[in-house]
């Protein structure tokens, strides 16, 4: 189990319930698209977070996705393609005590909102920055995304895509991202345990989820969904506990010089020569070795990659306001204002 105490800066004094999360807005996703249940998910889990309604906030780009906000009875932003992270960091600069979540997805993140993606990680900010990833842009109607796989045709690679992909976990671990996890949609008993660990984050929360597209890219993951493999292509990450894995829980993972491999248990291979997860090792390394293993040579991983306490922007920048105001007084702003030389301009 993934466990988490949340330090709320908001208490609720009435017991919120997942109703209490959702808005009159009709729902407009696919039938089948996996978006319901990250939605439900999130509206079962922000009750037990201590947060009052008021004090939340969903911000989103563009993209199937980020209809999120419209559907969370709370305040929301539904801005513009890729921007979310910054409008969520301005945000949050602003209100510190609001716990601001972005809801966006490969294409609006990784594509044109990369660079702002990027930025909001490694300053920290205390933001929640959920990632839909199903591999196609789905709202403009099945192109290819930045982590579409080479080969996907599409109908604007019909041919086949050149594109090498980004692997998100990677593009989060290599801007320091102090917390970075993996999900999938189908799996919600999971997906419910990592949203209240990445609640429970104090600095940038980077999670990642599996979903396909039901229309565009229908067996995007079904490799980690269909129940004949996927045992065999999930690692699930527990902190303190060995890399096992398979139906049986007879594969392992250890390293062979400076690389992993799977072994099989027994003739002469236990636990014990297996890697231990920790996921709050400082140094980056370990997390991106993690990230990079991908099917069909090794397991994904799945739960929390890393997770390492800094302070986050937010707190910088508020103890740095209040250095400012200790030192020099809280100011008076007309008195800013005509403090230099000032003249007057005759028409």
């Amino acid at each position: 189990m993934i466990e988490a105490v949340v330090d709320a800066p908001v208490t609720v004094d009435n017991k919120l319930t997942r109703k209490d999360f959702v808005s009159d807005q009709e729902v407009r996703w696919c039938p089948g698209c996996g978006d319901y249940a990250i939605l439900a998910q999130m509206q079962k889990v922000l009750p037990e977070i201590g947060v009052a309604r008021e004090q939340i906030v969903f911000v989103s780009g563009i993209g199937c996705s980020s209809r999120f906000p419209y559907y969370m009875n709370t305040y929301g932003l539904h801005s513009i393609h890729g921007r979310a992270p910054t409008l969520a960091s301005g945000l949050k600069a602003a209100n510190p005590d609001l716990s601001v979540w972005v809801v966006t997805g490969d294409g609006d993140g990784l594509s044109i909102g990369g660079n702002h993606l990027i930025h909001c990680l490694r300053r920290n900010m205390d933001v929640k920055i959920i990632l839909f990833n199903n591999r196609i842009y789905g709202l403009t109607k099945g192109q290819y995304s930045p982590t579409s796989l080479p080969g996907h045709r599409t109908k604007s690679s019909p041919l086949g895509s050149i594109d090498y992909p980004l692997n998100a976990l990677s593009v989060a671990i290599g801007a320091e991202a102090t917390f970075v996890a993996r999900t999938q949609d189908t799996n919600t008993k999971h997906l419910s345990e990592v949203l209240r660990r990445a609640a429970a984050h104090r600095g940038t929360a980077f999670v990642e989820v599996y979903q396909n597209c039901v229309v565009y890219n229908p067996t995007a993951w079904d490799h980690t969904t269909d129940p004949e493999v996927r045992d065999d292509n999930i690692v699930f990450l527990e902190e303190g506990e060995p890399l096992v894995f398979g139906k049986d829980a007879d594969k392992g993972i250890r390293m062979n010089g400076q690389e992993p491999e799977v072994v099989e248990l027994g003739n002469g291979v236990s636990r014990d020569d297996l890697i231990v997860h920790r996921e709050g090792m400082k140094n980056t390394a370990y997390a991106y070795m993690l990230s990079r293993m991908e099917d069909p040579e090794m397991p994904l991983p799945f739960g929390i990659l890393r997770c390492v306490d800094r302070p986050s922007y937010n707190q910088l920048l508020t103890s740095q306001i209040e250095a400012a105001v200790e030192e020099s007084g809280s100011g008076d702003l007309a008195a800013l204002y005509s403090s230099a030389d000032t003249w007057s301009v005759e028409s």
